[in-house]
């Protein structure tokens, strides 16, 4: 399940962001679908729309490849504990993701806890490893 996430361009103090698509988490960082390029080393602040705004990873541009719907860019992740926050957080939506697939499909309510617990039994042991 891809992960939404708003970028802001950290140098310019402007606040304009724009939703994005990861598709790749990596070891040193991750992917995204883009409609628009950004220049390499561009420093980028991403934001999880799940979380508050004040939760949010640093990283730099290292690649920006065309694709069929736009761009594809790599991001490196300044600091090496972003890359096992980012994981916690794709779980994170992911558990969400499957608590609200268990009240549409089934009618029953979870908490996060209850969710957190079942969607673990089920699928922890498919997630990715790094």
């Amino acid at each position: 399940m891809p992960i939404q996430v708003s970028l802001d361009w950290v140098d310019d103090g402007n606040d304009d962001t724009v939703d994005q698509t990861i598709t790749n988490v990596s070891l040193g960082g991750l992917a995204f679908a883009s409609t628009k390029p950004l220049e390499v080393l561009q420093r980028v602040r991403i934001s999880i729309p799940v979380l508050n705004r004040d939760n949010h990873l640093i990283g730099n541009v290292v690649w920006c490849e065309k694709a069929d719907a736009g761009y594809e860019i790599g991001i490196e992740f300044e600091n090496s504990r972003d890359v096992y926050r980012l994981r916690m957080i794709e779980q994170i939506c992911h558990i969400e993701h499957y608590r609200r697939e268990v009240r549409r499909t089934e009618g029953r309510e979870l908490d996060s806890q209850e969710a957190a617990s079942e969607w673990i039994s089920k699928y922890a042991g498919d997630f990715p490893a790094l």
